[in-house]
């Protein structure tokens, strides 16, 4: 899997109470625009025109990832998500896409957290599937 990166705005909301990440409902979103992790801050700063178009099995907003597991130990915190539905294309192609964005669709302005690049543009044909597929050892991300 692509290696995780927060996006800078996931610090200052986590510290303004944003984020509940035990009980908030958390989602990935498909894009082929790079996020400008610097910058972006909600949901609307990475989808609108830049987001995988609905259809042929993709969503809108893209997919619920449950969480697994959020728990602190010895003052580190790890958040375990399970993967999210897997997308399979069906009556035509879905894509292009190289980015999985992890926002938090629980939010008050559906606030960002974090993204993968897969470090190519992807374009499923019709019958083919992608799944985002998160390491339930080491979690999606530790705060320490």
């Amino acid at each position: 899997m692509a290696s995780f990166q927060k996006f800078n705005s996931f610090v200052e909301a986590l510290a303004e109470k944003k984020h509940d990440l035990g009980t908030d409902t958390l989602k990935v979103m498909l894009t082929n625009t790079a996020p400008n992790s610097a910058t972006a801050a909600k949901y609307s700063d990475v989808a609108g025109s830049n987001e995988v178009a609905a259809g042929n099995g993709y969503t809108t907003g893209g997919n619920a990832a449950a969480v697994t597991s959020s728990v602190q130990t010895g003052g580190t915190y790890k958040l375990v998500l399970g993967d999210p539905a897997t997308w399979s294309a069906a009556g035509g192609s879905i894509g292009p896409f190289r980015y999985a964005v992890l926002y938090n669709d629980s939010a008050p302005n559906k606030e960002l957290i974090g993204f993968w690049d897969y470090g190519s543009s992807i374009t499923l044909a019709a019958g083919e599937s992608f799944a985002v597929d998160f390491d339930p050892t080491t979690g999606v991300l530790t705060i320490v």
